[in-house]
């Protein structure tokens, strides 16, 4: 895996392959960029949450991964985000975004949500 240095100190690195994912979607959506954020959900506890945004949501740090990709990040969503790689892989015939939490300390058994180590959250 090939980690994108974003800046030294941003939450969140993000592989080349998901970058170019993101320039993707951001292109054939028309968006500004794209918004990551967790919510309480499912089993365990948060998931992830990735959508398109049209622009820059006011409170939400940005990110600018190339000249053309932008990764807004929820405010609210950081302390359970620090850490995290975000990547792009191939599973077999299927492609997915992949998030590396050092933070998450288990999972659901379908993959939908995840907890945090008490110290992160």
């Amino acid at each position: 895996m090939t980690v994108e240095i974003v800046q030294p100190g941003q939450p969140v690195s993000v592989t080349q392959a998901a970058v170019q994912h993101f320039r993707d979607k951001i292109r054939d959506g028309g968006a500004a960029g794209i918004r990551l954020r967790v919510k309480e959900s499912g089993c365990t506890g948060y998931m992830y949450v990735l959508d398109l945004a049209e622009s820059k949501p006011q409170d939400d740090m940005e990110i600018e991964l190339a000249d053309d990709v932008r990764l807004f990040l929820d405010i609210d969503s950081i302390p359970v985000l620090r850490g995290v790689t975000v990547d792009f892989t191939r599973e077999g015939i299927n492609r997915v975004l992949k998030f590396i939490n050092p933070n998450a300390d288990s999972y659901c058994g379908c993959g939908e949500s995840f907890s945090i180590s008490k110290e992160a959250g």
